[in-house]
C-alpha cells in the first residue's frame, strides 16, 4: 500500500470549528479554526491557506483534498433546505405523512411526529402505475406531465423529488418525468428515487429521495463555490468528499447524491477509531467524538465500526427510534447528541439544570471566547474548572477569558440555584457527562454490547477533556487518546479509501434462484460503482464485495449475507443458504430448518486501497514537536511495533512530567482551582501540567494531571495513569499503581 503522491489535505467543517490536516513527506501539520457559519467555504479556504503557508507548500503542489461537512445534516435538522416538491403516483400523495403508521411512543398523548419536508400542497400526483415485477400497468403520458407544470411554476420550487410506486423494479416512468421536468424547468434540481434509493419499502424510499432533493440546491451552491474558491487559490487537485459510509467519492457524485454526505464528518472519526483500536489491540471499543456542537458515539467490534443501511435525522425525541426522518443509505452506525463544548447550560421550567442541545456555535461562541457570547456553555465550565490552557487554547488563536466564563455561569446557573460558580461549573460538567453516558448505554443496549469489555477511544476538541469521567460512569477501565485527537475526524479522512456502495431490490426466493438475473444485476452495479471509484482513485486496483439482504419469508427485517465470489450458477443457491443459516444462527442462536429463504435486495461495494499514513506522525506547529514516534505498525493487530522513536520528543521522563522548562510556567497554567475541578476531593492536590509534545513512547503520567496539546487537553483524574505507546497513543488505565 503506497502513499498517495504529493501532499494531501483533509478538511472537516463542524458546527463550531473547522479542522484541517496536511500530510506531506511522512509528517502532519494540523490546524483548528472557527467555522464561518455564514460562508463555510471561507473558513475552509483561509484555514487551508494558513496551514499550507506555514508548511511551505504551494496550493498547486497539493495532490488531493478530502472534505467532510455537516452542512447537509444541519439543513435537515434546521429545516433550511430548498423549496421542494414531490411528484408521485396517483393515490399515494400522503405516503410521506402516513409514514409507517406507527407511534414511536405508544403512551405519549402529546406525541409530535416529524413533519414531512414537503407540505401537502407541494405533493403532486400523476396517473401511472408499475407493478412489483416492473410490468407497466398504466403508462405515463406527456399530457399528465404537462398538467404538472403550472402547479410547479406557481409554487416556485427549487427542487423536485420524483418517487413512483415500484420504480426500483422499472425506472422508465421516473426517467421520463425527470427528463420532462429538467427540460421545462431549467435550473430546478431533480432527484429520482430509482437513482437515490432503488429499494423496496415505499416510505423509506420516498423519504430518502425527498431529503436528497431538499439539500441538493444548497449543497450544490456550497460545493460549487468551494470548487471555484479552490481554483482561484491555485489548487489543481481533485476535491473528494467523504460519505456517510466512510469512503471517499467524487465531487460529481456528491453533487448528485448529497444525502450520502449527511454523516460525512463523523464517519472520519470512526475511521480514526478503527485504526487506533487495531494499534492497541482493542477488539471491542466505543468511539467517542466530542466536538464543539455535538458528541458522536459508535461501537466497534473486531476492530470495525458497526454499519447500517438506514438511520434517522432530526429526531423529535432524544434516543427514540421512529421520531426522526428515515434516510436509507449506507452509513456508519452511531448515535449523535447535542452535547459539545458549545452546548448551553440553563435552568429549565422545573428549576433543574439542563445542558444542550442548543449550542453557542462558533459565533459568538462560549462566553470565554470573548466574542460577545453571554450564554454559559460546557467550555465555560471547563475553563472555570481549570481544565483548559487559557493561553494556548486553539493553538493560541483564542485567548480564553475566565472572568467572562464566570459571569456567564453565575448569571445562568449559580445564582438561580444558589451555588458557587465552581459548584455550578462542576454541575454543568456532570450533566453533560451523564447525558453522554446515557446515550452510550442506550446505544450499547440496542446492540447487546457489554461496555465493560470495551476500550473508550476519545477524540475531538472536547473528547479527551471528558473521556475519563465518561469511562468511569460506563465502567470502562481503559481509555485511548490517539495522536492529534483535536482534529480526529479530519485525520481519519486521510486514512479513508475511495469506496462506493450500491443497493438494488430484486425479490427472489432461493427455491426459485435465478442466477442469470442476479449476475446481470451485479454486472450493472459493478459497472456503475467502478466508474465512480475509478474517478476518485485513478489507476488503483479495485476490489468488490457482493452481498444480499435476506430473511425467512414473513419476517420484517433482513440480515446482510456476503455472496460467493465469481459468477453465480444454480449450484450457488446451496452455498448461499449455508452462509445465511450460519450468519442467522450467530445472531439469533437458531435457524428454521427446511424453511425457504428470500432475498429482497442485492448490494455491491467497490473499494480502492487506502493510502498509507505514518502512525503517530507529529507536525511542526512551533511547539517543539519531534519528527515522529517511529514506523507504521501496520493495519493488522498482529503487526509488530515501530522500530524508532523519532527525534526531539523529550530528553527524559522528568522533563515530560513538568520538572523542567518544557512544562511551561505554572503561573500561565490553569490556576489553583484545577485540583478541585479534577479530583475526587480536595486532598488530591493540583494536577501536574504536561505538554504532550514532550512525551515519548514509554513515558508514564500519573493522575491527577493534564496533558495539553495544541487543540485539546487530556484530563487525568486521580487513581489513573496515562502511558504513551509505540505509536504515540495515550493509554489511560484506571486504578493504576502508584508511580515508582
Amino acid at each position: 500500500m503506497n502513499p498517495a503522491p504529493g501532499p494531501r489535505l483533509a478538511v472537516d467543517i463542524g458546527g463550531t470549528f473547522t479542522d484541517i490536516v496536511v500530510a506531506a513527506g511522512g509528517r502532519l501539520r494540523t490546524a483548528k479554526v472557527p467555522t464561518t457559519a455564514e460562508a463555510p467555504a471561507r473558513g475552509f479556504l483561509d484555514g487551508a491557506a494558513q496551514l499550507l503557508d506555514a508548511a511551505g507548500i504551494a496550493p498547486a503542489g497539493v495532490a488531493s483534498i478530502i472534505h467532510g461537512t455537516t452542512l447537509a445534516t444541519n439543513a435537515l435538522i434546521e429545516r433550511r433546505g430548498a423549496r421542494t416538491a414531490l411528484v408521485t403516483t396517483a393515490g399515494f400523495r400522503d405516503s410521506l405523512e402516513i409514514a409507517a403508521e406507527s407511534r414511536f411512543d405508544q403512551y405519549d398523548m402529546f406525541l409530535q411526529k416529524p413533519a414531512p419536508l414537503v407540505p401537502r400542497r407541494r405533493r403532486l400526483t400523476v396517473p401511472e402505475r408499475i407493478g412489483p415485477r416492473g410490468e407497466v400497468l398504466r403508462a405515463l403520458t406527456a399530457g399528465a406531465l404537462e398538467a404538472l407544470l403550472p402547479r410547479l411554476e406557481s409554487a416556485r420550487v427549487e427542487s423536485v423529488a420524483v418517487g413512483f410506486l415500484h420504480a426500483y423494479a422499472n425506472p422508465a416512468h421516473e426517467r421520463m418525468a425527470g427528463e420532462f421536468i429538467a427540460k421545462h424547468l431549467p435550473g430546478v434540481a431533480v432527484s429520482l428515487s430509482a437513482e437515490v434509493c432503488p429499494e423496496l419499502r415505499e416510505y423509506e424510499r420516498l423519504s430518502t429521495t425527498v431529503a436528497n432533493a431538499y439539500v441538493q440546491p444548497s449543497m450544490a451552491k456550497y460545493l460549487g463555490a468551494l470548487r471555484d474558491g479552490l481554483d482561484a487559490a491555485g489548487f489543481r487537485c481533485p476535491l473528494l468528499l467523504m460519505t456517510s459510509a466512510g469512503g471517499m467519492t467524487t465531487l460529481q457524485t456528491a453533487l448528485k447524491f448529497p444525502i450520502r454526505l449527511v454523516e460525512s464528518g463523523p464517519s472520519g472519526g470512526a475511521i480514526l477509531a478503527r485504526h487506533a483500536a487495531r494499534q492497541c489491540g482493542a477488539r471491542m471499543a466505543l468511539s467517542y467524538d466530542m466536538g464543539g456542537t455535538t458528541a458522536k458515539i459508535c461501537l466497534l467490534e473486531a476492530f470495525a465500526p458497526r454499519t447500517a443501511r438506514q438511520f434517522e435525522v432530526a429526531r423529535n425525541a432524544r434516543f427514540m427510534a421512529g421520531s426522526g426522518l428515515p434516510v436509507r443509505i449506507p452509513v456508519t452506525e452511531m448515535i449523535e447528541i447535542g452535547a459539545g463544548g458549545g452546548s448551553k447550560a440553563r435552568i429549565d421550567a422545573l428549576g433543574r439544570l439542563a445542558v444542550g442541545p442548543q449550542s453557542a456555535g462558533a459565533d459568538p461562541g462560549p462566553a470565554c471566547y470573548g466574542r460577545g457570547g453571554a450564554d454559559a456553555t460546557v467550555t465555560d465550565a471547563d475553563c472555570v474548572l481549570g481544565r483548559l490552557d487559557r493561553k494556548r487554547f486553539a493553538e493560541g488563536r483564542i485567548a480564553l477569558r475566565a472572568d467572562a466564563a464566570e459571569r456567564a455561569i453565575q448569571r445562568a446557573v449559580a445564582r438561580p440555584l444558589g451555588l458557587s460558580v465552581a459548584a455550578a461549573a462542576a454541575g454543568i460538567g456532570e450533566m453533560v457527562d451523564e447525558t453522554m453516558a446515557n446515550a452510550a448505554r442506550v446505544h450499547a443496549a440496542e446492540h447487546g454490547a457489554d461496555l465493560s469489555r470495551c476500550a473508550l477511544i476519545a477524540f475531538g476538541g472536547c473528547g479527551p477533556l471528558h473521556a475519563a469521567q465518561l469511562a468511569r460512569k460506563l465502567g470502562i477501565r481503559r481509555v485511548i487518546v490517539p495522536a492529534h485527537p483535536g482534529v480526529g475526524s479530519a485525520l481519519g479522512f486521510l486514512r479513508a479509501a475511495a469506496a462506493y456502495e450500491m443497493v438494488r431490490s430484486l425479490h427472489m426466493r432461493l427455491s426459485a434462484f435465478d442466477a442469470d438475473a442476479v449476475n446481470r444485476l451485479y454486472s450493472d452495479l459493478s459497472s456503475s460503482g467502478r466508474e465512480v471509484v475509478a474517478a476518485a482513485a485513478p489507476g488503483a486496483a479495485l476490489t468488490e464485495r457482493r452481498g444480499a439482504l435476506m430473511r425467512y419469508p414473513g419476517q420484517g427485517h433482513e440480515v446482510d449475507i456476503e455472496m460467493p465470489a465469481g459468477a453465480l450458477d444454480a449450484e450457488s443457491a446451496a452455498e448461499i443458504r449455508r452462509r445465511f443459516e450460519a450468519h442467522y444462527a450467530r445472531i439469533y442462536g437458531r435457524i428454521l430448518p427446511n424453511a425457504d429463504i428470500e432475498a429482497l435486495s442485492w448490494s455491491l461495494t467497490v473499494t480502492a486501497p487506502a493510502p498509507a499514513l505514518p502512525d503517530g506522525a507529529v507536525g511542526d506547529e512551533g511547539d517543539g514537536h519531534g519528527d515522529g514516534f517511529g514506523d507504521c505498525p501496520g493495519e493488522n493487530a498482529d503487526d509488530g511495533p515501530g522500530d524508532g522513536t523519532g527525534d526531539g520528543i523529550g530528553d527524559d521522563a522528568g522533563d515530560a512530567l513538568g520538572d523542567g522548562d518544557k512544562s511551561g510556567d505554572r503561573g500561565d497554567g490553569p490556576g489553583d482551582s484545577v485540583g478541585h475541578g479534577l479530583g475526587d476531593n480536595a486532598d488530591d492536590g493540583p494536577p501536574t501540567l504536561v505538554q504532550r509534545a514532550t512525551l515519548r513512547p514509554g513515558d508514564r503520567v500519573p493522575g491527577p494531571a493534564q496533558i495539553a496539546e495544541p487543540q485539546t487537553t487530556t484530563v487525568l483524574p486521580p487513581n489513573c495513569a496515562a502511558t504513551v505507546d509505540h505509536a504515540g497513543n495515550l493509554i489511560i488505565d484506571f486504578d493504576a499503581p502508584p508511580a515508582t
